[in-house]
């Protein structure tokens, strides 16, 4: 890697690298669009309704009219450079979602002023919770009636569980909303109908005694939470502006509280303090701790955000364009220029960065080179893939790569005309490079070619992009579920040996095993040898076989699930025993095991969140309880009823359109994975 002299021209402390997370329709992308309007990125605000977005550049996502791929945008805000990444919202592409919060630094999650926290928008914020993201809340659409952001931060408060901090008050309500109070300035914010910019004032007489009073309750709060900010408010009695900014920036970036701020994204109203609450509150890369990493030999690593460090880089997306095959890279530290060499660790083989891309949605500028800090795609490397560490050659490094979720929904794909089998296979295999939450494997019952995805939306999309993008025409089967298997009741001493005599050196293992359900999904593994009858580095061998033999279970083949192994005893050979022979004896013994026991199928099952007239609500339930579902909650307001249920997956196929059907379109539902529960049939079953 060569050192750039110019790494210092902009300063880390002025970059901010989010995300921008919600419920499907909570209007993240309209915030984004306002975002760009708003930083003078561009030039004329976009419409998701018109299919004029920056970022829903795809064909689907503006017939659709949801974001179904992350789309990462630049922008700049006084004197900050804000990367920012729009990510979906359903949860079919929640693993789009993971892929993106791997690699940044904070996030703005969008709340529904009506709604509150929805499913998905607390499937996000978990998501974030595991990657230790700090956000702040944006409760959007406060023009809606029925809008009130006092009971969505009690919703945020009640189901998210962190310290919502309010520093807004709404100026208006529903259809007058106008603008806000800046509660730690203590000055108003309105925008005029036709302007697109705020005019700041005092505070209006109506709201100077509710606006005192949540400042108060703001400053409490904060001091109760922050050392230095009560010391200030036991000395004077309050907190400055100052002392607020500074111990907010303090508390979101440590996961202490949330600053919770509103507006309308749609009508302009609301979006530079939100930008301005990003510069102030969200951290900088030199503000998050160093990313670890190992080495070959297995030791940990750190790599600093050091524009003079060794180079190391994440790939989080990959996507093929007219313009090439993009890697999209979040560079941790280092600095990269076009025409340099790299080595992908994970691959390990070296690869040369042709070119370096400033990303705008599907627009890009080139650079000359990228800095710790920077989010760029590049363009040259051909091995790289989502999870790819790129890294300098003499200083080699594997970052934890994102976790990318099992499928649980497949459909048999194959080409209409015989002549196109081959263009759909190396097309089936393009899509599941640019995504990793897709599957493409061969059934090796019937040689079919399997697609499995996160949902059926998920493999409608990837079957569409095919026609779209391909040209090919494909016959898709109805969509199944992913089963699994798991033990009911187990059995004990179950003893396998393992004798291979064929001329060169033998194999020999001895193993007993006891098998029982262990509750739950997982596996467990653990040894009650005693005497040394079984060596340490056999029993790691024991273990490894029989995670093995979980990919086949005996009923169907399926993944098995929920079961409990111990290694009681064993024997060995002096001179056939080996670390493979005792691998081998622990995945065939755990097979045989599993067929003596009883046995299971389990079935995913999804929360069902159905929103309907409340005159639909007897044909809804009496619908889900037709499929399975068993429902958990109901509420009611404004003429509205919220279902809440847990279904089988495979029950839902179809539902959009069997709900759009009982409810005259006014229907519409959410979904989030509930895990596995016991499928119909037998309660116990065993292979034999």
């Amino acid at each position: 890697m060569r050192t750039n002299p110019n790494v210092h021209a902009n300063p880390l402390t002025v970059v901010r690298n989010l995300g921008i997370l919600a419920h499907v329709d909570a209007g993240k992308t309209t915030v984004t669009e306002r975002i760009l309007y708003a930083t003078g990125t561009t030039h004329k605000r976009g419409e998701v309704h018109d299919g004029t977005t920056v970022t829903d550049f795809d064909p689907q996502e503006r017939e659709r009219g949801i974001t179904i791929f992350s789309a990462a945008v630049s922008c700049a805000w006084d004197g900050h450079r804000i990367n920012l990444i729009d990510t979906p919202g359903h949860v079919d592409f929640a693993d789009e979602v993971e892929r993106s919060l791997r690699v940044l630094d904070g996030a703005v999650a969008v709340f529904d002023a009506v709604a509150g926290v929805e499913p998905q928008s607390e499937s996000v914020w978990r998501q974030a919770d595991r990657h230790g993201v700090p956000r702040i809340a944006f409760v959007n659409k406060m023009d809606r009636a029925g809008a009130d952001l006092d009971a969505a931060v009690a919703s945020i408060r009640e189901r998210l569980h962190p310290a919502p901090l309010a520093v807004q008050l709404p100026i208006g309500a529903e259809d007058a909303f106008t603008g806000v109070v800046d509660l730690v300035r203590m000055r108003s914010l309105v925008w005029p109908d036709g302007r697109d910019t705020a005019e700041a004032g005092p505070v209006p007489d109506e709201l100077r005694e509710e606006a005192s009073r949540r400042r108060r309750l703001l400053e409490e709060a904060v001091a109760e939470r922050h050392p230095a900010a009560l010391e200030e408010f036991c000395e004077q009695g309050t907190l400055s502006a100052a002392t607020l900014v500074r111990a907010l920036r303090e508390l979101t970036r440590t996961g202490d509280c949330v600053a919770v701020l509103c507006g309308s994204a749609y009508r302009n109203r609301g979006i530079e303090p939100l930008l301005d609450a990003v510069v102030a509150c969200l951290p900088s890369p030199l503000d998050v701790p160093a990313v670890r990493g190992t080495y070959d030999d297995g030791t940990g690593q750190e790599r600093t955000a050091d524009p003079q460090g060794p180079f190391a880089a994440l790939a989080f997306k990959v996507n093929a364009t007219a313009t090439g095959r993009l890697t999209y890279l979040r560079v941790y530290s280092g600095t990269i220029e076009k025409g340099d060499t790299v080595w992908d660790a994970t691959a390990r083989r070296a690869e040369r960065v042709g070119r370096i891309l400033r990303v705008q949605a599907d627009r890009q500028a080139p650079l000359d080179h990228a800095l710790a800090g920077d989010i760029v795609a590049v363009i040259g490397l051909k091995s790289a893939r989502a999870g790819s560490t790129l890294c300098d050659p003499g200083a080699p490094i594997v970052l934890e790569p994102p976790v990318t979720a099992e499928p649980v929904v497949s459909v048999a794909v194959e080409a209409r005309r015989s002549t196109d089998a081959d263009r759909l296979a190396s097309a089936l295999a393009r899509l599941a490079e640019e995504d990793p939450s897709l599957v493409v494997r061969t059934d090796a019952e019937t040689g079919q070619t399997v697609l499995s995805g996160m949902g059926e939306l998920h493999l409608e999309v990837a079957v569409e992009k095919l026609r779209q993008s391909q040209g090919l025409d494909a016959n898709v089967g109805r969509p199944r579920v992913a089963l699994r298997e798991t033990v009911v009741r187990g059995v004990s001493g179950f003893l396998f040996r393992h004798v291979k005599q064929d001329g060169g050196a033998g194999q020999f293992a001895h193993v007993v095993l006891d098998v029982e359900p262990a509750g739950g999904e997982g596996f467990a593994f653990a040894s009650a040898v005693v005497g040394g009858r079984v060596p340490q580095e056999y029993v790691r061998s024991v273990e490894a076989g029989c995670r093995d033999a979980l990919a086949e279970g005996p009923l169907g083949g399926h993944p098995v699930t929920g079961l409990r192994v111990t290694l009681t005893d064993g024997a060995t050979h002096s001179k056939d025993s080996s670390e493979m022979a005792f691998r081998t004896a622990g995945r065939l013994g755990l097979r045989e095991a599993l067929r003596t026991c009883a046995m299971r199928l389990l079935e995913p099952v999804v929360e069902v969140t159905v929103t309907v007239p409340e005159d639909a609500v007897g044909g809804v339930l009496g619908d889900l309880a037709a499929r399975r579902g068993r429902v958990t909650g109901q509420v009611t307001r404004a003429g509205t009823a919220v279902v809440t249920a847990t279904v089988p997956l495979a029950e839902l196929f179809g539902y959009a359109t069997r709900l759009r059907s009982r409810t005259q379109g006014r229907g519409t539902f959410t979904t989030r994975p509930a895990g596995y529960a016991p499928a119909p049939g037998p309660a116990e079953a065993t292979a034999r």
